[in-house]
């Protein structure tokens, strides 16, 4: 367990450290390339979910309702890892990565009301929905726990066929 606070405790630095450093330096919509034609670092804020979902509710509601889910998700995440984590520690990896993920975007909407978010991918006009380093944890966390999904349900797959 306490490689996964740590883990967790690391995204989260991180992730408000960056956001720190963009409310900082940037006023809200300015954008700077990085990769001209790919990457901009662009100041957004996002008051709904991933894509903007429920940012027309009242800010209140939101609040409960992202505070409520992020508190739900963080216990589910505590027990997974006391029982997973000890079969194997890439779940520790992805469970803090994702728990560490959402406490940023917490952080974010108690201080700000919104979610801050700045990593603006693209090709031509077409523009993946900005994010930040909160997001990126959330979606590699997954990402690992989805590939432990697939590839232990393989390995147990192929047991059953030899001893079957």
């Amino acid at each position: 367990m306490i490689r996964f606070f740590i883990i967790m405790a690391l995204v989260v630095v991180g992730d408000q450290l960056t956001k720190v450093s963009i409310l900082d330096n940037f006023a809200l919509y300015d954008s700077t390339a990085v990769i001209p034609g790919f990457f901009n670092l662009t100041f957004l804020r996002n008051s709904g979910a991933a894509f903007g979902m429920l940012s027309g509710m009242p800010l209140l509601w939101r609040q409960i309702f992202f505070i409520s889910i992020a508190v739900v998700a963080l216990v589910a995440l505590v027990l997974m890892q006391r029982k997973m984590g000890k079969e194997n520690a890439w779940y520790t990896l992805c469970f803090a990565l994702i728990g560490g993920g959402a406490v940023g975007n917490v952080i974010d909407r108690v201080l700000y009301g919104s979610v801050v978010d700045f990593l603006d991918f693209y090709i031509g006009k077409y523009h993946w929905p900005a994010f930040n380093v909160a997001d990126s944890a959330i979606f590699v966390g997954v990402t690992i726990f989805l590939l432990l999904q697939v590839f232990e349900g393989e390995e147990k797959q192929e047991v059953v066929e030899q001893e079957g």
